[in-house]
């Protein structure tokens, strides 16, 4: 048997824990208020079903009520109780209203998840002042207006709080073909940075988490559309046959929501009190791979299948 062979035969990190697990105690959010942005649907769900599942009183914002019904009368079923609350994060006017909301419903919130963000492939020259504005208003300004009203509550109340910001790895590293988003989530993960220190004293713990590939019905059109070409579009869970996807991960898997909400409640915890400031990463370490021999270069046009600029 070749090498190669032997190499194909590698296992990968193993499959997570099955659906309905947690490492965490029985009703550890039992009487903790979560508010979790965008999560109607896709990661934010995610995340807010795991704290569901340990007893949180939960409000989901976004901007689709639809979505936020329904996963209103899925989570109800979990654990504690569950209210949806329409927002557009980018006002600050709407912003206080769906934490006046939250109050009025359940008490003010003990732990934020700002996990509403907008994103989409284009490159830098051909992006548009409004496609520029509206990023980075709803994934930075958005997450600073949701932190800031949650800090400036707790202050006056003299009560902790928890805040986690839903990043991405290209805060490190650039996105190319995603500068909007890419600034963005950089400005996001500085605040995690900033605030932490600001706000300690207090009583405030202001972490970042970021999400490696786990598909999900929210991805982006250019996820979507290689996750089509590499397997049917369901399941979605890591241990089914999604294709190519998962050869391109050094976990040899992609990830499952779920890993991102166990990640979430963790940090939030009781058990993660002395961790604030830092950026934790859920990937499979896909972001920090580099090859051996770097790959052919092929522009972000190219990658899109567009024309020279001006042509």
């Amino acid at each position: 048997m070749t090498d190669h062979a032997n190499e194909s035969m590698l296992p990968g990190l193993p499959a997570p824990a099955p659906p309905g697990t947690s490492a965490l105690p029985e009703g550890t959010y039992e009487g903790v208020v979560v508010l979790v942005t965008g999560g109607g649907s896709g990661l934010g769900k995610a995340i807010a079903t795991e704290f569901a599942r340990l007893g949180a009183d939960l409000v989901i914002a976004g901007r689709k009520e639809e979505r936020l019904k329904a996963a209103r009368d899925e989570l109800a079923g979990l654990g504690g109780r569950v209210a949806a609350r329409p927002c557009d994060i980018r006002d600050p006017d709407r912003v206080a209203q769906v934490f006046e909301a939250a109050q009025d419903a359940f008490g003010l919130p003990d732990v934020l998840i700002n996990n509403a963000a907008a994103n989409f492939p284009v490159p830098a020259e051909d992006m548009s002042p409004n496609a520029w504005r509206s990023v980075v208003d709803i994934t930075l300004n958005g997450t600073f207006f949701m932190t800031r009203e949650f800090a400036r509550r707790h202050l006056a109340a003299g009560t902790p709080g928890s805040v986690i910001n839903i990043g991405a790895s290209y805060a490190w590293t650039g996105g190319p073909g995603f500068a909007h988003s890419a600034a963005a989530k950089a400005g996001v993960k500085s605040l995690v940075e900033t605030l932490a220190v600001e706000w300690g004293p207090y009583g405030i713990q202001v972490n970042g988490l970021v999400p490696g590939l786990m598909p999900h019905e929210d991805m982006t059109a250019d996820v979507r559309a290689n996750l089509g070409r590499a397997a049917p579009p369901e399941p979605r869970e890591p241990d089914a046959a999604v294709g190519e996807l998962n050869a391109r991960q050094p976990a040899l898997r992609v990830g499952a929501p779920r890993e991102l909400g166990w990640a979430a409640t963790f940090l939030a915890s009781p058990y993660a009190r002395f961790i604030t400031g830092h950026t934790l990463v859920v990937d499979g370490a896909n972001w920090q791979r580099r090859g051996l021999v770097s790959p052919e270069m092929v522009t972000v046009r190219g990658q899109m299948g567009r024309g020279r600029f001006g042509g």
